[in-house]
Formats: C-alpha cells, sequence, structure tokens
C-alpha cells in the first residue's frame, strides 16, 4: 500500500490484518456511508427546493449580500451538482459551466435534479473516498471534501429555501455533519470574508440553526422580513 514501508516483507499480512486495521477501515467505511447518506439526503431537498422556485422569484434578495436569487441558484447549481460529481472524478470543471445561466434553461430544476442523482451516484463507488482530490486549493482528502461539498449542499440549500419563501429539512445526522464542517472551517472562512460573525442561538437549538448561525447566518432571516445580510460564498 502507497506510503506503508515494508510491504512486500513477511509481517505485511499480519499488519494489515490486525485488529486495529480492521477497526480502522470499519470506522472509515461507516464514516463514508454516512456522508453519503446524507449527501443523498441533501440531495432530494435540494431538488424539491428547486421545484418549488418560481421565475418570479429569481430577482428577489437572498440572505448572501450581494446575490440575488438567481445568482445565488447558479452558484449553487455549479458546485452542489456539477462540481460534486467532477471532484468524484477528480476532474476539473470545464470553464463554460462557471459562466452559464442554469436558470435561463426551461426545465433548469429538473435538470438539477439529474445532476444531483449522477453526484451522488459518483459517490457510491467506495474507490472514490479513497487518496485526495484537489479541492482548488490544494489536495484535500476525499471525505473531508466530501464533507464540505456536504455543508455547501445544506447551508446554500437552507440560503435558497428562505430566499424563495420555502424551508429546507434535513435529519439531525446530516445537520450534525454540517455543523462539524462549520465549526472546524468557521474561523478561516471568517478570515477570508467567507463567514460574518457568528449570531447568537440557545445552545439547545437544532443542529443546523446553530451551524447556520456559527456560519454568519441569522436562522430568522426570510424574504418578507430580512435578517442580518451575510458574505456571498459559504
Amino acid at each position: 500500500m502507497n506510503g506503508h514501508p515494508n510491504t512486500e516483507t513477511s509481517t505485511a499480512g499480519p499488519l494489515l490484518d490486525s485488529p486495529h486495521n480492521s477497526l480502522h477501515s470499519a470506522l472509515h467505511s461507516a464514516l463514508h456511508s454516512s456522508l453519503h447518506r446524507s449527501l443523498a439526503e441533501g440531495a432530494a431537498e435540494a431538488a424539491r427546493v428547486a421545484r418549488g422556485i418560481t421565475p418570479g422569484q429569481l430577482t428577489g434578495a437572498t440572505p448572501c449580500r450581494d446575490f440575488d436569487t438567481r445568482t445565488l441558484v447558479n452558484h449553487w447549481v455549479l458546485y452542489t451538482s456539477h462540481g460534486l460529481e467532477h471532484r468524484a472524478r477528480r476532474e476539473q470543471l470545464p470553464a463554460d459551466l462557471e459562466h452559464r445561466d442554469f436558470t435561463a434553461v426551461p426545465g433548469w430544476a429538473d435538470a438539477y435534479a439529474a445532476q444531483l442523482d449522477r453526484a451522488v451516484a459518483a459517490w457510491a463507488e467506495p474507490a472514490v473516498w479513497e487518496g485526495v482530490i484537489d479541492s482548488g486549493g490544494g489536495p484535500t482528502p476525499a471525505p473531508e471534501l466530501a464533507a464540505l461539498l456536504l455543508a455547501e449542499l445544506v447551508v446554500h440549500g437552507w440560503d435558497v429555501a428562505r430566499a424563495t419563501g420555502q424551508e429546507f429539512r434535513c435529519s439531525e445526522e446530516t445537520a450534525g455533519q454540517v455543523l462539524g464542517v462549520v465549526a472546524a472551517n468557521a474561523e478561516l472562512y471568517r478570515k477570508y470574508q467567507g463567514f460574518g460573525e457568528p449570531v447568537a442561538v440557545p445552545a439547545d437549538s437544532p443542529a443546523l440553526v446553530r451551524a447556520l448561525a456559527l456560519s454568519g447566518r441569522d436562522p430568522r432571516w426570510s424574504a418578507g422580513a430580512r435578517g442580518q445580510n451575510l458574505p456571498d460564498r459559504l
């Protein structure tokens, strides 16, 4: 195995078959299964929210400062469906996708749902979870990148849902994973204006509410009664 010296010696078999390695492998498999389950759940909810958007809502305000709904939706579609699949396949996003107005095409929400299905399917392959993936900022372990993309899917899904008078629903398991990602990256993201200052919420709030608040989002924000506007990016 790469990175393990002396794997061709007589000690290789016992080392690879040791209880420690078996437990390590089982824990990794469980983590990957949990993340993949959450990606599938988040994708299904994102597709539902997208199908609930009307053309007249695309010019409306969002919780993300300087992003109207169309701009935010295009960002969301690009990175959470096309980006999610291309990262799994270790491929760069085609340049033309980065400037495409997905919402200008009739049936864009159905196309987004289909692309989400392809992306989730790409992450179903066990080999995808091994090694590192170029995240654009350098090589990132595949499970960490999957968790970041899950947070992008859910947090911006909430932004889009609130901007269009909807709710974004997810299980506590998925929300807990998103909270973990936000907590691990909050200080770095704030340093580069990716997150706003945390918003105070009760300590016993649901995990998604705490994740939103920690990212600088006001969980009370709605299109009709705008709360705190937020940075442009997750």
